[in-house]
């Protein structure tokens, strides 16, 4: 079995006076369908490590939510797990996908800067992957129409904005849409997931 690493979004519960990690269930559907097994990974830095010390891990998934503490966001403790995980996956050469504001942590990581954007929450939003016209969704309202030449990228809205990226040498890939929220999944996504792991497969 293939153990990834996955980030939670931090969910701030007034009424208990709460700070909580947090992971859609849906991820856990769309993974299971790649025959991937998460670790759930805490934003506690300490035991963060004690976990990656433990359990071998064949890469990485940052996950969606929480706006970057550059951009205003209120979770810099998210965004210290996302850059550990990153720096993690890179010493070792293990491969990462970041989902939305996943894609967003690996570009920030790579110097790209971020803007905010508008027309970009919809269910259904045309975009050219790889030169074809697909249907995904889109829930982010922080992008950029530019790019590093460390990053390339494979797909693209109408109006120019990024989203999807890949390290010409590392294997780390962003996307800006949720492939857990779209309904029976998309094969292609469920491929990228399964193809960007399967040569990491960690030996039982």
């Amino acid at each position: 079995m293939t153990c990834i690493a996955v980030t939670q979004r931090v969910e701030v519960v007034q009424a208990y006076g709460e700070r909580r990690d947090a992971l859609d269930q849906r991820w856990q559907q769309f993974l299971h369908r790649c025959e991937l097994l998460p670790l759930l990974c805490p934003n506690h830095s300490g035991n963060r490590q004690r976990l990656l010390d433990t359990v071998p891990v064949a890469g990485a998934l940052l996950t969606s939510g929480n706006t970057l503490a550059a951009y205003g966001g209120d979770a810099p403790e998210r965004d210290a797990a996302e850059r550990h995980l990153l720096e993690f996956c890179i010493a070792r050469r293990l491969p990462v996908i970041g989902v939305c504001r996943g894609m967003q942590s690996i570009q920030h990581f790579f110097g790209v800067a971020l803007r905010h954007v508008h027309g970009h929450v919809a269910s259904e939003q045309q975009i050219a992957i790889n030169g074809k016209t697909e249907t995904v969704n889109s829930y982010h309202d922080w992008g950029t129409t530019e790019t590093t030449p460390d990053l390339a990228v494979w797909a693209i809205a109408e109006d120019g904005l990024v989203k999807a990226v890949r390290h010409r040498r590392l294997p780390v890939i962003g996307i800006m849409w949720h492939p857990e929220r779209i309904a029976g999944f998309r094969r292609a996504d469920l491929a990228l997931f399964r193809d960007a792991f399967a040569a990491h497969t960690v030996p039982e």
